[in-house]
């Protein structure tokens, strides 16, 4: 918000430079994002000077010839010039030889086509007013001759832009920022005083407002209109003008400037209607009926719901309550009769409608933050005052006041030795006293205590609706005293013993593990698109993982899958010839069952065909390497991946390629759910990625995860030559090599009992053809067994072997190839 000093001057007399405003903004709890200065800066030799004559130029037909009289300055110069009204009888700022203008442009004594200029007058831009360049600036009010420019411009202005936090509505206006400065700099604050109170006499014009009604007292709790008659429209005084310049808003006339000026000084938004547009003599409070249109001050036609409120008329809407105008309700050049709307709304209900319309405004800026209905009627008063004198006319009846502020009373009971505790050093009594009076939070009550210092009772202002507990006073106490005068001391803090959480634990050991594997860790937002899920969930699932409310369309639902911004993620890498093909991400994930969205740890990487040329070309991933890179990735989260079950992905897959993606484990059940293989072909290409693309994604409840974070200790291995024996297995083709691995190595642990171990049981070929029925295929395994303590004999190793076969054949259809 832009707040100007010369405006700040008429509520507290300040003589601080702008420097120390600046730095007092600060530390009362605002930033300063920008200081601006406005008006001319300092210009020597640009005096005043008046057209005598002006001849056409004899060598070019857009110069002209002027005389001028600068006055003692110089007496009469002659001067070429350009600009259209260079007529004679204008006063105008000259600029003599040796000025220096704005963009160090000097003056100096020169001949334009031939003909001698005794200096240049001046634009409003070429002495840094403004940016009209459209012809001389004239000077109103017959400035004396030879008059320095400086004295006669209007004074320039600092205009502060101060970032305002959201709980501190209070400071959306001048008067706000003036009580903290008051407050900081220990002077009054002077508040407009109001020659309007209310009372409208006898006089009463029900044929322009005839009735006020507020169907939707919820969402207006109050609102007032007055009526007055006999204005004209037309500018506003220069002093208005130039005070809502400064602050960046555009002057229009004496009624609307008026409006704007007292939003910006008290925080109250405030309406104009022109009476005669008021169809029916009436205006409704009411929510739109559906679908209803209204084309707004902007000139766009605005599609309302029944969720939002709207001031209409008798027979339409007229403005989209606490937000925007109608075009053809406001005030317009032949506006004699106006109705000035003052109006509280529900914040809620003004930021829903401001969103879903995709429509602010300055109003509605303030309405959703809060605006203090207690201090309405007095902003109405005020415009009202403001009106009478830049309009003329006269307030007449009927007087609308529709609802009532709310009973306002808030009190909070404070002590000095509270205070002096939560700051960590002493304040004096008198001090905290004087910063609870500045900043107007009134002492009803002050009690002594059996410590040290006082216990008060406090009055908060209808204004401080921020202030509601003792911690809220102690920070209102530093602020006026001063955080600079916090005192240096050693900071002392028990430490905490306490280990990290375990999601941290597993994000490391994931990570840790998968940028030794040369991935690339990626990190994007935990929203996805509505279109991006069609493609991961069903069209119920999607519907529970959808924002009631969303900032953007593109991110509307909670993401299911952290594979979709991976390859969003390697699609912006190949398109911008990055040769990137490993990427992972650690993040939430949102899995729905039954209707409910359960909250996930998850980790999940992708492996792209290398498009790098090379002299030799490495094999491509597939599915086994993102098998062997999940079972890593579930181990750290203690899961035995070699012990769970893995199935083909079926129909409908999401995602997934249909018989080259599998997966283990739900959510709903152990905890933690596991997906792998390769993605769907046609969604990748769809998608613009060149080549296939591998993946696996893991997500795991945070209670399922392991907290034991013991470091791994020291075991022996044995030093001992391993035995291996090969068995190849006869078995259905739709028999999973996995199947029949857990069946053999179960056996085989069986077999060789505490004998000696089973160190590993691999598959190493699959043949199906000559030798082998229809309908079958031949699975040949590496089974390796190892002793700690001795070289294993052959002997025992053949008969453990043997066992294997025989409860092979027993337990199961299996046939041993021979």
């Amino acid at each position: 918000m832009k707040i100007s000093l010369n405006w700040l001057r008429d509520y507290v007399d300040l003589t601080a430079s702008a420097d120390e405003i600046c730095r007092a903004i600060t530390f009362l709890g605002f930033e300063v994002e920008q200081v601006i200065s406005t008006g001319a800066p300092k210009l020597d030799n640009v005096i005043v000077g008046e057209i005598l004559t002006r001849d056409k130029h004899p060598n070019a037909d857009k110069l002209s010839v002027c005389t001028v009289d600068v006055g003692p300055a110089g007496g009469v110069k002659t001067i070429v010039c350009g600009a259209p009204n260079c007529d004679a009888g204008n006063r105008v700022p000259v600029a003599l030889p040796g000025a220096v203008l704005p963009g160090n442009f000097v003056i100096k004594q020169s001949k334009i086509r031939g003909q001698s200029s005794d200096g240049m007058m001046c634009a409003a831009d070429e002495l840094g007013i403004g940016s009209d360049h459209a012809g001389l600036l004239l000077l109103t009010g017959s400035p004396a001759l030879g008059t320095p420019i400086n004295d006669v411009l209007p004074p320039g202005d600092t205009v502060f832009d101060i970032e305002i936090t959201p709980n501190r509505p209070d400071a959306l206006s001048h008067l706000g920022i003036a009580r903290e400065l008051a407050a900081w700099f220990k002077l009054p604050l002077k508040y407009p005083q109001e020659k309007f109170r209310g009372d409208v006499g006898s006089a009463a014009r029900p044929d322009l407002l005839r009735n006020v009604s507020v169907l939707s007292a919820e969402d207006c709790p109050l609102y007032t209109a007055h009526v007055i008659t006999g204005i004209k429209i037309g500018p506003s005084p220069d002093w208005m003008q130039r005070r809502l310049a400064a602050v960046g808003l555009r002057p229009i006339n004496n009624v609307v400037d008026v409006g704007n000026y007292v939003m910006l000084e008290t925080g109250q938004p405030l309406h104009a209607f022109d009476a005669k547009k008021l169809g029916g003599n009436e205006i409704v409070v009411r929510r739109a009926t559906e679908g209803e249109k209204l084309t707004t001050l902007d000139g766009k036609e605005r599609t309302l719901t029944n969720q939002m409120l709207v001031i209409a008329d008798a027979e339409k809407p007229v403005v989209v309550a606490g937000i925007m105008g109608g075009e053809n309700s406001g005030v317009s050049d032949d506006t004699t009769d106006l109705v000035l709307e003052c109006a509280i709304f529900k914040r809620q209900s003004v930021r829903a409608t401001s969103r879903k319309l995709g429509l602010s405004s300055d109003s509605s800026y303030r309405y959703e933050r809060g605006v203090d209905p207690h201090g309405a009627l007095e902003a109405a008063w005020r415009a009202i005052d403001l009106i009478l004198e830049t309009a003329g006319g006269q307030v007449v009846g009927p007087v609308f006041k529709i609802g009532s502020e709310v009973p306002w009373q808030r009190e909070i009971v404070v002590t000095h030795d509270y205070i002096t505790e939560k700051l960590g050093f002493d304040i004096p009594a008198e001090d905290m006293r004087a910063a609870f009076e500045a900043l107007e939070l009134k002492i009803t009550r002050e009690e002594p205590t059996d410590k040290r210092g006082p216990a008060w009772t406090v009055s908060v202002p209808s204004w401080r609706d921020d202030l509601d507990r003792p911690i809220d006073l102690v920070e209102e106490v530093l602020r006026i005293y001063g955080t600079e005068k916090i005192p240096a001391t050693v900071v002392t803090s028990p430490g905490l013993v306490r280990d990290d959480d375990s999601i941290v634990h597993f994000n490391r050991r994931v990570t840790d593990y998968l940028v030794g594997h040369d991935f690339h860790e990626c990190v994007n937002y935990t929203l996805r698109p509505a279109k991006e899920l069609a493609a991961w969930v069903p069209q119920t699932a999607a519907a529970e993982l959808a924002l009631a409310n969303p900032f953007v369309e593109d991110q509307s639902h909670l993401r299911p899958t952290l594979i979709s911004g991976l390859l969003e993620s390697l699609k912006l890498n190949q398109s911008r010839g990055v040769a990137v093909s490993r990427l992972f991400e650690t993040g939430r994930v949102f899995l729905e069952h039954n209707g409910q969205n359960l909250e996930c740890a998850g980790v999940g990487f992708i492996i792209a065909e290398d498009a790098d040329r090379r002299w030799k070309q490495r094999e491509g991933a597939d599915f086994f390497a993102a098998k062997h890179h999940i079972a890593a990735l579930a181990t750290a989260a203690g899961i035995d991946f070699a012990r769970q079950p893995l199935a083909p992905v079926s129909a409908p897959t999401f995602g997934w390629q249909e018989g080259h993606a599998a997966g283990a484990g739900e959510v709903s059940q152990g905890g933690w759910t596991v997906r792998l293989g390769l993605l769907d072909l046609a969604m990748t290409k769809a998608l613009g990625i060149e080549g296939k693309v591998y993946a696996g994604m893991f997500a795991i409840l945070p209670e399922k995860l392991s907290s034991d974070t013991a470091r791994r200790r020291y075991s022996d291995f044995s030093l001992f030559p391993a035995a291996l024996r090969d068995l190849a297995l006869v078995v259905d083709v739709a028999t999973t090599s996995d199947e029949v691995r857990k069946t053999l190595t179960k056996l085989a642990r069986a077999a060789v009992g505490n004998a000696f171990a089973v160190e590993n049981v691999s598959v190493f070929d699959v043949y199906q053809g000559t030798g082998v029925p229809e309908g079958k295929k031949s699975l040949a395994f590496a089974l390796t067994f190892r002793a700690a303590d001795r070289t294993l004999k052959d002997e025992e190793v053949n008969a453990a072997f043997q066992k294997i076969q025989d409860e092979l054949a027993r337990t199961t259809a299996w046939v041993v190839r021979k």
